[in-house]
């Protein structure tokens, strides 16, 4: 993605690893020269209390006064589920009014208070009026932004961190180093076993504490240790 305001184009992926190949294929197969920085986390926030709030948002529009008036709570959700929009409104409300909700639901929750993409939380909408015009889907979005925004501030804003599924394959020899270096990198241990005289360590650790782990495996293992990751939830920054 290109940054226009720094010139920057920032490539995604999924650790270290993925991004030096990325960089690797365009210095050798495009035959590019490409500086780059060190590499950024992807953090997310969510909340750790439920708030509850109503707000109406009112503007004058081509000489008439337009409003919307929300009423919705936000609360906590489970670990990886996103965001839950609960819509507890009659059958009979309009259609074209809820998806501008829906609409202002997923703008509203693309950045929070603290600057990062919302996830794990319910948005319950329990009431809404507003006036029935062209302009009703524009008002709409701007009142349920407004309110989830104050919710957000009300629900304790939390940061979260990527926490990776690591599996580490060392020869038996070398466990016990590397468990000591992954629970110096705040690592939770999930499983260990032997297998033909070589260890196979399962952990969950904070993208965060794995820059450079490559090499510190090699060290740790005198050459002969090697691993795989995968993205495995958004969690409490440790």
């Amino acid at each position: 993605k290109y940054d226009d305001e720094t010139g920057q184009t920032v490539i995604s992926g999924m650790g270290e690893l993925h991004l030096d190949v990325i960089i690797r294929r365009l210095k050798d197969e495009y035959g590019l020269q490409v500086n780059v920085g060190k590499p950024q986390v992807v953090y997310r926030e969510t909340v750790t209390q439920g708030a509850e709030v109503k707000v109406e948002f009112s503007r004058v529009i081509e000489g008439v006064r337009r409003f919307a008036e929300v009423e919705l709570e936000l609360l906590p959700n489970e670990r990886g589920k996103g965001i839950e929009f609960i819509p507890l409104l009659p059958e009979d409300f309009p259609q074209e009014a809820l998806e501008a909700i829906r609409e202002g639901v997923r703008e509203a929750t693309s950045i929070g208070v603290m600057g990062y993409p919302l996830t794990d939380v319910k948005v319950v909408l329990k009431g809404v009026r507003f006036t029935q015009d062209e302009w009703a889907p524009l008002v709409l979005k701007a009142a349920v932004s407004q309110a989830i925004q104050e919710a957000s501030n009300k629900g304790g804003p939390q940061l979260l961190e990527p926490i990776m599924e690591l599996n580490v394959v060392v020869p038996a020899e070398f466990m016990g180093e590397v468990i000591g270096d992954l629970q110096s990198r705040k690592g939770h241990i999930e499983e260990i076993s032997t297998r033909a005289q070589m260890a196979l360590i399962r952990a969950f650790v904070p993208l965060t504490r794995l820059f450079g782990y490559s090499t510190d495996l090699r060290s740790l293992s005198q050459g002969r240790g090697s691993f795989s990751m995968r993205f495995l939830r958004y969690d409490s920054v440790q």
